[in-house]
């Protein structure tokens, strides 16, 4: 996976954050994800492939006290400490691979937009559920953001994979209850259009023996 994260890297080193299709000066439909679980503000939560996005920044606004951030670019984290400034000290960071991470502890909110539909083989699918299963308590929440079947089918040069609602549900029904799911146009700073699909799903309880 050398390669893939030299990839990341190069786009990081090489483009402003307003270059990026993905750029939303505030991540208004994860927060309202988080909203709708009233997670208290002690709630772990983790980004995935978090990038420079401005979530960690809303979640600290909204007084969010355990936020970790993952994302396979060393420049994309370093991006996002400097526009912190002290407020990163209060956050953990992670540079690696989604499909390498090992989870060290159990969170209670998983959110990943746009990091999942880059796993476009069947093998990284597999083992991505494996590591949401391992990172993520019982009764915990997972929000997935993708492009949706009417979104594009590549992005930074990269091939994706497109997801509907009954897909995506289809993969976490096992060890998931769905709460719901919405369509979104993201409009980019180059003002074209991108369909997104977000699922929420929460962690079906272990049954106490």
């Amino acid at each position: 996976m050398h390669n893939l994260k030299t990839h990341w890297e190069n786009i990081y080193e090489t483009k402003p954050e307003s270059d990026f299709s993905w750029f939303q000066p505030y991540p208004q439909t994860s927060v309202d994800f988080i909203n709708l679980f009233k997670l208290p503000k002690t709630a772990s939560i983790i980004d995935i492939g978090g990038g420079d996005s401005h979530l960690v920044d809303a979640l600290l606004e909204l007084g969010y006290s355990d936020i970790t951030m993952l994302d396979i670019s060393a420049k994309s984290i370093e991006r996002t400490k400097v526009r912190l400034g002290e407020k990163a000290s209060a956050v953990t960071w992670i540079e690696k691979n989604i499909v390498d991470f090992e989870p060290q502890r159990m969170y209670d909110f998983w959110h990943d937009r746009a990091a999942f539909h880059f796993l476009t083989a069947e093998i990284q699918i597999i083992k991505y559920l494996a590591i949401v299963k391992q990172g993520i308590k019982s009764g915990g929440h997972l929000v997935l953001g993708t492009f949706s079947d009417k979104g594009p089918n590549q992005c930074s040069g990269l091939e994706i994979r497109q997801y509907t609602e009954a897909s995506m549900s289809a993969l976490f029904e096992k060890e998931f209850r769905r709460i719901k799911c919405i369509e979104e146009t993201h409009i980019t700073p180059h003002n074209t259009q991108q369909n997104f699909v977000f699922c929420s799903f929460q962690r079906t309880p272990t049954p106490i023996l």
